[in-house]
């Protein structure tokens, strides 16, 4: 599952057939509890699961999946050139850092020559919107523009969550200066069989205005 609008690796295929999955090198990056190594593996690949969260990767293990698990920054991936076929993000690790493009070119390193990468954030305009599921979500309150940070700090002033906002034309900036070639921008419409709402997520915005971009990306 690609975002909370609920669209499903199955259906969108941008990894490409399951059925040519059998076999490919794949590494899930911010792995968090490893959902899409267990999904990648059940079509036969051979994924690797990596997050800088020890924690994250401890429930990884605890839920079960025979592949590996490594604990690492994806600033500076621990894998040799042309290791992987296709590497995926789910809402990790990108949104995270302060300069994306440091994991975008440890990614294309790691791919091998036409290997694909696809990845999922925040889609950049919810930035200008309250983080609310209902009417008072769909007022503009700040400026697109504004990239400054999001910071949660405990109550020693330690930042304990950052999340960095990058407009469209960043991320395809971004995505080019690294080196690969953008294949799909993909903007999930809001399915109407999803009625969950979660945190600002909720049909009444989804049926409004983008919660999620998918980049799909090739090295050449």
């Amino acid at each position: 599952m690609w975002c909370p609008e609920g669209l499903d690796e199955v259906e969108a295929e941008l990894l490409g057939p399951p059925e040519e999955l059998k076999g490919k090198d794949a590494l899930e990056i911010g792995a968090g509890a490893a959902q899409c190594s267990r999904w990648l593996a059940a079509q036969g690949a051979r994924p690797v699961a990596l997050d800088l969260s020890h924690r994250q990767l401890q429930h990884a293990l605890r839920i079960g999946g025979a592949f590996p698990l490594v604990c690492a920054d994806a600033g500076a991936l621990p894998f040799a050139d042309g290791s992987f076929d296709l590497a995926c993000s789910a809402y990790g690790a990108l949104p995270f850092v302060a300069d994306p493009r440091l994991v975008l070119r440890e990614v294309r390193r790691v791919l091998r020559p036409g290997g694909r990468f696809v990845f999922s954030v925040t889609h950049p305009i919810r930035w200008a919107f309250p983080d609310e599921p209902g009417p008072e979500g769909l007022s503009v309150s700040a400026s697109y523009f504004d990239r400054t940070p999001y910071v949660e700090q405990d109550d020693d002033g330690h930042a304990v969550y950052v999340e960095h906002h990058r407009t469209v034309g960043d991320r395809v900036r971004d995505v080019v200066a690294s080196g690969f070639r953008l294949v799909d921008l993909v903007e999930p419409e809001w399915p109407d069989w999803n009625t969950s709402e979660w945190g600002g997520w909720s049909p009444l915005r989804g049926h409004l205005i983008p919660g999620t971009a998918i980049f799909v990306c090739e090295r050449d």
